[in-house]
């Protein structure tokens, strides 16, 4: 490997919420091809627009460039032809890494994308992993298809590296450059150099972790452990709750001692916590292994959607207010808050369970796009143009915490129900919360 970090051309494969903020930051330094495979998202990116909202227009608009006319230029070329990749020197690969409908790990996109870029392999290459996997993928999985479309042999005419993705959609405060990143490679001259490249654009330094597959371990355990600790409260919100104790206030008291960890009961989506936890599951299981505190955990934050449903049911009854054909407002249906991305979230899980009660159920969500909503989960979304009138339904259920929800005239009455999932509003205005 002879490539030195002054004439390293950047390719980076797929530019969704964790590549496109990747890509911007080398493209300051380097020169730098966004490559994807879809035409919308390239359009909208060539238009100065990101509709993940993860970076600004102006910000983005600053580094794009049309072509690299001129040697040595530095920016951001997007694109859909992957005859750009041809002159490119280091590949990072940001596809996203999905389950399937029995929570199995999907490698496909991780697969295409090795088959691409190994059609443009030459000598000296090296291709980095960012997208979360099972210990093992990036050398047993990835590197295979890299030999076998290039005709190349690995560790001696190309190379490899790993390091794990750490974006936090709608969080402008730890921005790709302000987190640590862990870095690896496969040779110690390649580990070297993987570590040295990042440390161009992250600020916040880095990390050389001793292998490939130490790398993976340590991306896929941060969001189990996240997720472990997440439905330990999950579960604590259901015993407080059949006991009259509020659990916010039970985890206020117990956030008091120096080292109580902070998490707060909610449902558990999109496109890391909710799915990196099957990853390891997966590679334990074929190990031999079966996992016990891993899957309880996931079991137990898939069923919080189902739970809130049955809970606000129960409450309707006790003000004896008509479940069925009555009207039910779900208030956001994005993952989280102030945030887009609606990929795996778990409002879908309220919505449905509240329908086998043959309810009407409205969802309105000022950040969701409608037309992503349909695609994906056959929802019509309420208008965000329209005015919601609150007094219309029998229930309102505050599921993601917008900063637009804040503000509403939310308020439980005699004949309405109003759950609080995320614990925003104040006791007064409320029935019940997680």
């Amino acid at each position: 490997m002879n490539t030195e970090l002054k004439d390293v051309k950047i390719a980076i494969i797929g530019l969704g919420y964790v590549g496109l903020p990747l890509a911007v930051e080398f493209a300051k330094k380097y020169t730098t091809i966004g490559f994807d495979i879809d035409t919308k998202r390239i359009g909208e990116l060539n238009a100065g627009r990101d509709n993940t909202l993860e970076i600004a227009d102006e910000l983005l608009q600053s580094v794009l460039v049309k072509n690299f006319d001129m040697p040595d230029t530095n920016g951001l070329l997007v694109t859909t032809q992957s005859s750009y990749l041809a002159d490119c020197t280091v590949y990072i690969v940001t596809v996203p890494t999905p389950t399937d409908k029995h929570n199995r790990p999907v490698l496909t996109p991780m697969l295409k994308a090795s088959e691409n870029i190994g059609r443009y392999l030459k000598k000296g290459d090296v291709v980095i992993y960012e997208s979360t996997v099972y210990p093992g993928v990036t050398e047993e999985e990835c590197v295979p298809v890299l030999e076998k479309v290039s005709g190349m042999k690995f560790n001696e005419d190309f190379f490899a590296g790993y390091s794990p993705e750490r974006i936090n959609p709608g969080d402008k405060e730890h921005t790709v450059a302000k987190i640590l990143k862990v870095t690896s490679g496969s040779t110690p001259e390649i580990a070297e150099f993987v570590d040295q490249l990042y440390r161009t654009v992250i600020t916040a330094g880095t990390h050389k972790a001793s292998s490939i597959k130490v790398a993976e371990a340590a991306k896929v355990i941060e969001n189990s452990q996240r997720d472990i600790n997440i439905a330990f409260v999950n579960e604590l919100s259901k015993i407080f709750n059949l006991l009259g104790i509020d659990t916010n206030e039970v985890l206020e008291a117990a956030g008091t001692k120096w080292n109580f960890l902070k998490f707060k009961p909610g449902l558990v989506g999109g496109h890391c916590i909710g799915v990196d936890p099957f990853y390891l599951a997966q590679k334990a299981q074929e190990m031999g292994y079966h996992p016990e505190i891993i899957l309880a955990g996931r079991r137990l934050n898939d069923s919080m959607g189902k739970h809130v449903a049955t809970e606000v049911v129960k409450l309707m009854m006790r003000k004896d207010i008509k479940v069925i054909d009555s009207k039910v407002l779900i208030l956001g249906f994005t993952f989280k808050e102030d945030c887009p991305d609606v990929r795996n979230t778990r409002v879908i899980d309220i919505y449905r369970e509240l329908q086998t009660y043959d309810m009407e159920v409205d969802v309105f969500d000022p950040w969701a796009s409608r037309e992503e909503v349909i695609h994906e989960y056959g929802i019509t979304m309420l208008d965000k143009s329209n005015t919601i009138d609150l007094s219309s339904y029998s229930s309102v259920i505050l599921a993601v915490a917008h900063k637009e929800f804040l503000k509403l005239p939310i308020s439980k009455s005699a004949s309405q129900v109003v759950f609080d999932v995320k614990g925003v509003l104040e006791k007064d205005r409320i029935d019940a919360r997680l």
